[in-house]
This record gives C-alpha cells, sequence and structure tokens, in this order.
C-alpha cells in the first residue's frame, strides 16, 4: 500500500468510469459469454467476495432479489459454502484477484464450467482458476486501496446480472432505490456517475475544510446510508480506518436506531449521513436530540440537525449516488492522511 497515492487515485475515477463505460457499450471481454452461463435453466447465482468487493455485491444481489433473480452474497471466508451443482453458477470477485479467502473458496467449484471470475488483474490467481473472466477496467491503482474497483465492481456486476432479471420485470420500485438492473443500462449509468464524479472532486475546495472540522472528532466517525446503498456507508469507514487509520462505523440508517443509536448518548458524536433513506427523520431526529455532529450528503430537504450539506450534481439519481457518495469520505481520508502520514492521531488513542 501507498496512501499518499490515494488522492492521485481518487481524481482518476471519471476518467476510469467513462473508459468502463466505452467497454460495456464496445463489447466487455468475456461479459457475453457469461451471461449465457448465467442464462436459464440455471437458476441460482452464488457470488463471493470479501471487503469492498462483497459491499457492492451485496448491493446488486440485493436488487436482483427484487426483482425474482436467486441469487446470493457469501464472504469467501466462511466454511458454510453450497455444493457445487448443475443449477449454481459462481461469480467470484476480488479486485486484485489474489485474494486467499476467494481463492481457498473457490476450489470447491473448479472444474465445473460454472465458475466465473470478476477482477481487475487478468492474469491472477483468480483467473486461472475460472471458466470465464469479466475485467473490471479499473486501471492500477496506485495507492493499492480499491476506490475505482470498488465502483466499477458494481457497475460490472449489474452488467453481469442484468439479462438474469426474468423476461417482465424492470427495476421500478419505490423511489430513492437504485436502479441498477432491468431497464438501466450500466455503460449509461457509468458516464453519468463519471460527470458527477467530476463535479464533486471540482466542488471539493467549498466543503472539505468544514467537512474535516465537523468529522474529525475525538470518538472517531459514524457512517450511515439507505440499506440500498448501504455500500457508500461501509466503503467509506473501511477508507477512514484504511487510508487515515481513523476509527470508522458504518450503520444501516433503519437499523442505526436498533444497533448504534446508544452511543450518541455518551460519545462526541460525528456522523456522516447519506440521504435518502425512509428512516433518515427518526435518525435525524435522535441525533438533533443528542447534540450530534451531522454532515448530511445527497438530495434531502435541508434540516438545522446538519452543520453542512454537500450536494452535487446527479445526486437526486440513487445510482448515480451510489459510484459517486463515497467520494465525500474518501477525499476526507486522502486530506487526513495527508496531514498525519505517520498515524500519530491513532497511535494516540492507544
Amino acid at each position: 500500500m501507498d496512501p499518499a497515492r490515494f488522492a492521485d487515485d481518487l481524481s482518476a475515477i471519471p476518467g476510469a468510469l467513462r473508459q468502463l463505460a466505452d467497454a460495456l457499450s464496445s463489447g466487455l471481454p468475456g461479459l457475453e459469454r457469461a451471461r449465457t452461463l448465467l442464462a436459464p435453466p440455471r437458476l441460482r447465482v452464488l457470488v463471493l467476495g470479501m471487503g469492498s468487493s462483497a459491499y457492492a455485491a451485496a448491493v446488486v444481489a440485493r436488487e436482483a432479489r427484487s426483482l425474482g433473480r436467486d441469487v446470493v452474497v457469501e464472504l469467501a471466508s466462511t466454511a458454510l459454502l453450497p455444493p457445487p451443482a448443475a443449477d449454481l453458477v459462481v461469480v467470484a470477485v476480488s479486485a486484485t484477484g489474489g485474494s486467499a479467502e476467494v481463492l481457498h473458496a473457490v476450489e470447491r467449484y473448479r472444474g465445473a464450467g460454472r465458475l466465473i471470475a470478476v477482477t481487475n488483474v487478468e492474469d491472477s490467481a483468480l483467473a486461472a482458476r475460472a471458466d470465464l473472466v469479466v475485467p473490471l477496467v479499473a486501471g492500477v491503482e496506485a495507492s493499492g486501496v480499491s476506490c475505482r474497483t470498488f465502483r466499477h465492481t458494481l457497475v460490472v456486476l449489474a452488467a453481469l446480472l442484468r439479462p438474469a432479471v426474468p423476461v417482465g420485470h424492470a427495476s421500478t420500485v419505490a423511489a430513492g432505490v437504485p436502479a441498477l438492473l432491468g431497464v438501466r443500462d450500466p455503460a449509461a449509468l457509468a458516464r453519468a456517475a463519471a460527470a458527477s464524479a467530476e463535479e464533486l472532486l471540482g466542488s471539493a475546495a467549498s466543503w472539505i475544510d468544514d467537512a474535516d472540522r465537523l468529522l474529525g472528532g475525538p470518538d472517531g466517525t459514524f457512517l450511515l446510508a439507505p440499506v440500498e446503498r448501504l455500500s457508500s456507508a461501509q466503503q467509506s469507514a473501511l477508507m477512514l480506518r484504511e487510508v487515515p487509520r481513523r476509527p470508522a462505523w458504518a450503520s444501516e440508517t433503519g437499523d442505526w436506531s436498533h444497533v448504534d443509536v446508544y452511543l450518541s448518548k455518551t460519545l462526541d458524536y460525528r456522523a456522516l449521513l447519506f440521504a435518502g433513506s425512509v428512516w433518515d427523520a427518526p435518525a435525524l431526529e435522535w441525533l438533533g436530540s443528542r447534540a450530534a455532529t451531522v454532515v448530511l450528503v445527497g438530495a434531502a430537504p435541508p434540516t438545522p440537525v446538519a452543520e453542512l450539506q454537500v450536494r452535487y450534481q446527479g445526486d437526486d439519481d440513487p445510482a448515480v449516488a451510489l459510484l459517486v457518495e463515497p467520494l465525500v469520505a474518501e477525499l476526507l481520508a486522502a486530506r487526513w492522511h495527508r496531514a498525519d502520514p505517520d498515524f500519530d492521531w491513532s497511535r494516540s488513542l492507544s
């Protein structure tokens, strides 16, 4: 890892998304063959991954299930995996293609003709074990931190599972829910997200100082996101832990009132809330009543509870938000590392 290069990787996000869009439009290698493999009569899809790969996969799988598909995501570290079967296709996701847990998990599925690798490294150990490889086309992440590959995993898995949605279904669920599958064109989504990410990167100077002041508390940072975009909170918390080594925790907005509200009473609570959950109001009410410090990201009515609201082009499109909004925490992570490259802040806690 070279966290000092993290900001460089973030600045390359718009260009990488456009390259992915072009690759999808012209024919992403392996994608059509993989789609054929996922077509009926094979009815079950098992996605394996770790870390940000699993975060991204869970979001796409949740929508696929809402559209009638049997798609399950498991951490590759589990020993409780289903046996190989004729109706089961396994999609193994690893940005580097070298995650030890993923390589171990796919061993039982090798040689059956139904193992798809989704990876950014086409000559990796995972690719060598798979029957098909679908590349992420994210370029080399100089920092060694998965930021572009996280976003590309969302788009590529959506493209991969899109034809698996039963005929007659489309993503016409409730407002505020990402529409990655069904009628949504993954290439068009990647291009829209690239434009939004470019705008957010360009506007960072207008909000990053305030975000730093508000979210850099002594007890860490707490991140909330709607369940349909839970990966935004998870990825953001991971970036704050991995790059500047700050304590950070992710919660689903509705579940927050059941599992994390308690700490808002006793800690110097600093919350970054990704707007769009139907449960935003109860969370904000609790946060306000306990004088928590809140930064709001995305399209939402202004609220006195939030001392800062970060908006950007396209933030009213939940699928675009899914790919763009983690940039707020990622840019903050890069800033905190730049100010404290030896992790003295975290060391002071012990």
